[in-house]
């Protein structure tokens, strides 16, 4: 029996990227795109909701909902920004 190369990387390991590129393909873009759409959206709608809400702790975990949202959307956007 031969024995393996050392150089040969373990099964699963070979296309481990240590750091993501400086470019953004154009499915990454509509990727990005997609997501801050569905924050917004979501952002939207529990706001719209919490307004509509008669009981504070839900109304108050609404908001809470729109405020998780709203800084994952900041985070995105921010990253358009930084291309």
């Amino acid at each position: 029996m031969q024995q393996q190369q050392n150089n040969q990387q373990p099964v699963g390991q070979q296309n481990v990227m240590l750091q993501p590129p400086n470019v953004i393909t154009t499915k990454d873009h509509s990727y990005l795109e997609d997501m801050l759409n569905w924050n917004l959206n979501v952002i939207k709608k529990a706001n719209a909701y919490a307004m509509q809400c008669q009981d504070p702790q839900i109304k108050n975990e609404l908001f809470q909902v729109c405020t998780m949202h709203q800084n994952h959307y900041d985070r995105l956007l921010n990253h358009f920004q930084q291309v």
